[in-house]
């Protein structure tokens, strides 16, 4: 999610309308804000994350009697959009809803960083979790995981899957791994076009988060055939876990999200912005609202985010050594 506030606009406006209801009027003279807030998202308009922070801007603006434009800047796996953030002043205009994409799996993913996810961030809130599933495209002959895999041995090399974000990069590894299916990783930008490739047929399957999959799947457009969670999802209760499938044992991969600012924040911005954002996460017209998406709200403190981006790092780094990814 720099791009000109006139994109941020028109990003805003797009997709579920919101555009007309940003508050027009700032909070009063000397408070916080005193501009226009942009809120950079690192995937393109139309993926999970985004329309998840396009609820997220309506409802703090309203809070925050200020517009929050969102600012989409897809590509390098979230990369563009976190060093932007890290260079941005650290005054609360530029805020930063992200996943464990470029807080948690990019640090093992790749040689070198134009950023430190723990250095160069203010944490601000938790916003809640994503939970995936694995689809696959409708002509594949398969309807759950158990005869996905045996297709997979019976047809050797012709199995792909495509990814739009680090989840589906590290969940299709593990997969392929854990089952000792070969599979080809085919990478994309970001998730609709990786979702567009599915449905027309040039891979196999992928894993989606919930909030960027789901109309897709009911529509009747791809077949989901599992939760990459070791539990079932109260957002989708018929898909199984990965893990009941007995190769995939103990099979447990989770997205989440949060918002973040540059270092070096003011305190008392930070704590305005996370009153108003907890307070939205937690709430019940927030959490109904992502809950349609297939996103699961929920907010923390700052300070709870920060401890759980630390953990985060050493636990996606397990995952990535396990999957055997080489970082790039």
């Amino acid at each position: 999610m720099s791009v000109t506030n006139r994109r941020g606009f028109m990003a805003l406006g797009a997709g579920i309308g919101l555009g007309a209801a940003m508050p027009r009027a700032f909070a009063q003279e000397g408070a916080y804000p005193k501009q226009p807030i942009k809120l950079v998202v690192p995937f393109a308009a139309g993926s999970g994350t985004d329309a998840v922070a396009r609820i997220t801007a309506q409802m703090l603006g309203e809070a925050l009697k200020g517009p929050v434009i969102v600012d989409n800047r897809a590509g390098a796996n979230g990369v563009i959009a976190a060093e932007a953030v890290a260079k941005a002043a650290p005054d609360g205009y530029t805020l930063f809803m992200t996943t464990n994409t470029t807080h948690s799996a990019n640090p093992s993913l790749f040689k070198r960083l134009p950023y430190d996810p723990v250095r160069d961030y203010t944490p601000i809130s938790r916003m809640g979790n994503l939970p995936f599933m694995l689809v696959v495209n409708n002509d594949l002959p398969v309807k759950n995981v158990a005869e996905l895999l045996a297709w997979g041995r019976a047809n050797p090399g012709k199995l792909s899957y495509a990814s739009g974000n680090s989840t589906g990069i590290v969940c299709g590894a593990t997969l392929s791994r854990m089952s000792g299916v070969p599979m080809l990783h085919v990478p994309y930008k970001s998730t609709p076009p990786a979702i567009a490739d599915l449905i027309g047929g040039q891979v196999s399957m992928m894993v989606v988060d919930l909030a960027a999959g789901l109309a897709t799947v009911k529509a009747g457009k791809m077949r989901a055939i599992a939760v990459t969670t070791q539990e079932r999802t109260r957002l989708f209760p018929e898909l199984p876990p990965l893990a009941d499938t007995p190769e995939l044992k103990g099979f447990d991969i989770t997205s989440w999200n949060g918002v973040y600012g540059p270092a070096g924040m003011p305190k008392d911005i930070v704590a305005r912005l996370n009153q108003s954002l907890a307070a939205m996460a937690n709430g019940p017209v927030f959490r109904e609202r992502v809950a349609k998406l297939g996103f699961d709200a929920f907010g923390s403190t700052p300070e709870e985010l920060g401890t759980f981006t630390v953990a985060e790092l050493a636990k996606w780094k397990k995952l990535i050594d396990a999957a055997g990814i080489q970082p790039e």
